[in-house]
């Protein structure tokens, strides 16, 4: 069951958050050569590690988005266990080809990109109803996230969890052990807003999202469990940080950039698709990944500082 965080101060705290709330919803190392593109890794600092072949998984054709941008193509995995009505909504606009040319209207160094609204309307958005939440998800040990370090919810929630890694997607979670005291048997979860995360924006009603929506540019804590994440980059970071910035009517002289197109990968021609692999995060390799960024105390790297390999398989 999808519910909002039962945290007792979450509902006045989400009517009192400001980011993606101005308008009216205005509000990432393969062995085989040439055969194996790194993508992430090649693109950052981080020390190159050899995963094994069977590390690496596919994403599902039926849950991946391919949005074109003037800067290059952006490939975003989604994740309906933890957003089922947004992720259907994302797909079915897609395929509606309703953000076909519609523009990045709200764009900050940093922080995000916003994307849904028109030139002359940043306030466009789609006819169809408004999504309730999505903003955590409930679940039993079914549905396994890795606790690999205590840390608050976010700036203004200042409960202390567990964050690790659900499906290769940064996530935070309540300890599932404490699944044994709630009358539900269940923990409260939610998909964390790292630099990549796809986001719905809607206003200071929590209720209100439509069709805008924003994918991270940096860490934006402060949206931990009260914006709901339904997707994370997997191809194309570099694309969403080099939109141009500014806030349309608002910043002089700015010319947003365009959606192109955005199509979910399963209607495209097989062989006209990125094929994009991601290393898994169950994989005891991805364990040996995470020991060889331990520091000289053993302490990991912060989970949103922890890359995710991920790579073009030809």
């Amino acid at each position: 069951m999808i519910m909002r965080l039962s945290f007792a101060t979450l509902a006045s705290l989400a009517l009192a958050t400001t980011a993606c709330a101005r308008e009216a919803e205005t509000a990432e190392t393969g062995s085989e050569g040439a055969a194996a593109v790194a993508v992430s890794q090649e693109a950052s600092a981080a020390p190159v590690f050899d995963f094994p072949e069977d590390a690496w998984r596919d994403l599902d054709p039926e849950n991946t988005l391919y949005i074109e941008t003037n800067h290059g193509l952006v490939v975003v995995e989604l994740a309906p266990e933890f957003a089922p009505a947004h992720v259907e909504r994302m797909k079915t606009l897609a395929r509606d080809q309703f953000y076909d040319f519609l523009v990045w209207h709200r764009v900050i160094d940093g922080f995000m990109a916003q994307a849904g609204g028109t030139r002359s309307n940043p306030s466009h958005r789609t006819d169809l109803p408004s999504l309730q939440a999505e903003f955590t998800v409930q679940r039993g040990p079914e549905l396994a996230i890795s606790e690999l370090m205590p840390r608050q919810v976010s700036p203004t929630l200042p409960q202390i969890g567990q964050a690790g890694f659900w499906n290769s997607f940064p996530a935070g979670t309540q300890p599932i052990a404490q699944a044994m005291i709630t009358a539900t048997g269940q923990v409260q979860s939610w998909l964390l807003h790292c630099q990549g995360a796809a986001a719905m924006a809607r206003t200071s009603d929590p209720n209100s999202a439509g069709s805008q929506f924003y994918i991270t540019r940096g860490d934006a804590e402060h949206l931990n469990a009260t914006y709901t994440v339904w997707g994370r980059v997997r191809y194309g970071q570099e694309a969403i940080n080099a939109i141009e910035e500014g806030t349309l009517f608002e910043t002089e002289g700015f010319t947003p950039d365009v959606i192109r197109s955005m199509r979910v990968e399963a209607d495209i021609a097989e062989d006209e698709r990125t094929n994009i692999q991601v290393v898994d995060s169950t994989h005891p390799a991805f364990n040996a990944y995470l020991d060889s960024l331990r520091d000289a105390s053993g302490a990991l790297p912060d989970v949103c500082e922890i890359d995710i390999p991920s790579r073009i398989q030809d």
